[in-house]
């Protein structure tokens, strides 16, 4: 269990280090953060209204703060290229998630083509109900990439890291609120850059 929870921190610290430097992408991910965990309350009431609310608040904002905002360029904090960062991430990669978000844009497209889903509703009866179908739709496509992950890691990492990341994923709204709660308020007073990270960095903060 201590080894668990150690690759855990691991991976939590190297995507904090390596993919946060802009208050810009961790205000975003303050609001993705704040906005998924009403998505889990929501979850339990609303599965397709939790889905939608994740998706198109907290899964766009996420990612815009990604490909919009991080700096791509030579990271001097870590030491590293971003091509280098890409090539070890353990989780979704910017590649990755392009397809991955590639996929969710066609989603409408194929249930407008297709009403059943490859069978899986009744043809929805307007707009409200293509719309709460689609949820549920988004819903499994986030499960479904969350699965397809992290079994991939288990065959090219092993099983452990695999449950890891899986982990990090599910618990990355409550651990981002803790990390960047203050990015908003830094933002506001004219930072654009995290320059706390080189301290971090020099206190070897894991």
């Amino acid at each position: 269990m201590n080894g668990f929870k150690e690759l855990l921190n691991e991976l939590r610290w190297d995507d904090h280090r390596y993919y946060h430097h802009s208050l810009i992408n961790q205000s975003l991910h303050f609001l993705s953060a704040s906005t998924f965990i009403c998505a889990y309350i929501l979850l339990f009431h609303d599965p397709a209204l939790a889905s939608l609310l994740g998706w198109l608040v907290a899964m766009t904002s996420r990612q815009a703060g990604h490909f919009f905002f991080e700096p791509k360029g030579y990271d001097e904090v870590n030491q590293a290229t971003h091509e280098y960062k890409e090539e070890i991430k353990v989780g979704y990669n910017l590649f990755r998630k392009w397809v991955f978000m590639s996929i969710w844009m066609a989603t409408p497209l194929l249930l407008w083509l297709d009403p059943t889903a490859l069978g899986l509703f009744v043809p929805h009866d307007g707009p409200v109900e293509f719309v709460r179908h689609l949820g549920l739709l988004w819903l499994g496509l986030g499960a479904a990439g969350l699965v397809f992950r992290t079994v991939q890691l288990f065959f090219i990492r092993d099983i452990e890291t695999g449950l890891a990341w899986a982990a990090k994923i599910v618990t990355d709204p409550f651990n981002d609120i803790k990390l960047y709660y203050k990015a908003p308020v830094r933002l506001l007073k004219g930072e654009r850059i995290d320059g706390e990270l080189e301290d971090e960095l020099a206190a070897g903060a894991h």
